[in-house]
């Protein structure tokens, strides 16, 4: 593994700086700014509707982070919330077309426009895109994420490119959609069930980003950024399942009849005028897509172009994700699931031992008194107030 360059303009003082972030009001965004913010960066975030990006002002100093209006798909309003910059970050993307919004003109020519927007005021790119990226994929998605990538290097041959895995923290599409469609379905059809991911934390890609922003990170290179576990599609769902208290059955889709739930969904989404809820949505492309796996490559692995290489220290799924799944849980945050270990521990006031060996009251867990009939002769306090294991 290769070890990590200090990259040219590292010492600017980053209040001398303005950053331009694109798509600086989404799940990543919002993450993105925060972390420049307390670098103390001024921030400009360009989005397609400025009101909508307010809630990011109390992010940072008063006058610090600033909303401006911009359409990719209009290359003048690009050129002009990148006049005056010295580092553009694009974290446009779009997981499924719906009206104007199509992959093409967002993740590629978009892409384009930004970077020769950058390049044309001499300032830093740097370029979010994907794992599994591919110009020869099957999937539209990952070959527009592919050719934005090289319209990108093409105009800013120096950009800082990073192909995230699956993205999760609080307010993420994934472990919430899949907990939401948990309160009502009572079975999880997926699609690409057996194929491999390695989410990563939204933090942690913030702050690789943010290092980038800062000269830590060497330019002209493509890094992969994943977590530091690797499962199937499958686990991640019955972990979700573990932490929201819900049992509801897991279906291994084969591809063609997750083609055929797909095409219906989406003639349904048509029929709805789009009114179908976002949770319920999948379309083929998305199938083909969850056919592969989305992990770090080897190569990035040996050429030290991943998020250890950085120096940041990937965090798990298992410290995050129970914070912000508790809502889903039908009582709420301090739910105690039966048979679970947590419930071993909860103290037990009428009995200061277990009535049987099935029993799953351990009085040397509990944090609270026992009191009872063999408790008789004891402090007042109780039989124990219990060590925690």
């Amino acid at each position: 593994m290769s070890s990590l360059v200090t990259a040219p303009g590292a010492t600017t003082r980053p209040q001398s700086q303005l950053v331009t972030v694109f798509g600086g009001s989404g799940f990543l965004g919002r993450h993105v700014v925060r972390s420049l913010a307390k670098r103390g960066y001024r921030i400009r975030v360009a989005v397609r509707r400025p009101d909508l990006a307010l809630f990011l002002q109390p992010l940072g100093k008063v006058g610090q982070i600033v909303a401006v209006q911009a359409n990719l798909r209009y290359p003048d309003s690009v050129r002009r919330a990148v006049e005056h910059s010295d580092i553009v970050i694009n974290l446009v993307g779009i997981l499924q077309e719906t009206g104007s919004q199509r992959f093409s003109k967002l993740q590629t020519e978009g892409a384009g426009e930004i970077a020769r927007a950058a390049a044309a005021v001499g300032a830093k790119l740097v370029h979010v895109s994907a794992i599994g990226a591919d110009p020869d994929s099957p999937s539209v998605y990952a070959r527009s994420k592919a050719l934005g990538e090289a319209e990108v290097l093409r105009a800013v041959p120096d950009a800082i490119i990073f192909r995230p895995s699956l993205v999760f923290g609080p307010g993420d599409s994934f472990f919430n959609r899949f907990a939401s469609l948990a309160t009502f379905l009572p079975a999880l059809p997926l699609a690409g069930a057996q194929s491999r991911f390695q989410p990563v934390f939204v933090g942690d890609v913030a702050e690789a980003i943010a290092r980038a922003v800062d000269g830590l990170v060497p330019g002209g290179r493509v890094y992969e950024l994943g977590g530091p576990e690797v499962n199937t599609l499958e686990y991640f769902v019955r972990y979700m399942l573990e932490v929201t208290m819900r049992r509801r059955a897991v279906l291994d889709l084969p591809e063609p009849l997750a083609r055929l739930q797909a095409r219906v969904i989406e003639i349904a989404d048509t029929l709805t005028l789009g009114l179908l809820p976002a949770n319920l949505k999948l379309t083929r492309d998305q199938v083909v897509l969850l056919q592969n796996d989305n992990v770090v490559s080897e190569a990035a692995k040996a050429e030290g172009r991943t998020i250890e290489a950085l120096g940041i220290v990937p965090t798990a799924v298992e410290a995050v994700v129970p914070g912000y799944l508790w809502r889903f849980r039908k009582a709420g945050q301090f739910a105690q699931g039966r048979g679970t270990e947590a419930e071993a521990g909860v103290p037990d006031l009428l009995a200061p031992e277990s009535e049987s060996t099935q029993s799953l009251h351990r009085p040397s867990r509990a944090s609270g008194p026992a009191i009872g009939q063999k408790a008789a002769g004891q402090s007042q306090m109780g039989s124990r107030w219990g060590t925690r294991g």
